[in-house]
């Protein structure tokens, strides 16, 4: 099993379709369903042996959440704010554009 390339709080894009998201949880291996595996045309399905992330993911028209292999994704470079209507659940923004987990008061 190898180590994670994205970090919880890092924006990404997806390295085919036009969407971008922040990574709120990681799987260290494939952990969806096989129903959602199989879904994927064959050419272009990912392998399950590596990290696959969870996206507060938006595109031009809309937000959702998003399950992505790594080798789908990319650095997302940009410094464009996200809009996704979940973000304050999670994180925080800093000064610096950057989302840190959100740590609510005891």
């Amino acid at each position: 099993m190898r180590n994670a390339k994205y970090a919880i709080g890092q924006v990404v894009r997806h390295r085919v379709y036009a969407f971008r998201g922040v990574v709120f949880d990681i799987d260290p291996v494939f952990s969806n369903s096989e129903d959602w595996w199989l879904a994927i045309p064959a050419e272009i399905r990912p392998v399950k042996d590596q990290p696959y992330y969870h996206l507060l993911a938006e595109n031009e028209e809309t937000e959702y959440i998003a399950y992505v292999s790594e080798q789908n994704l990319l650095p997302d470079t940009s410094g464009e704010p996200l809009r996704h209507p979940q973000l304050s659940d999670y994180f925080v923004e800093d000064e610096d554009g950057r989302y840190r987990v959100f740590s609510p008061p005891h």
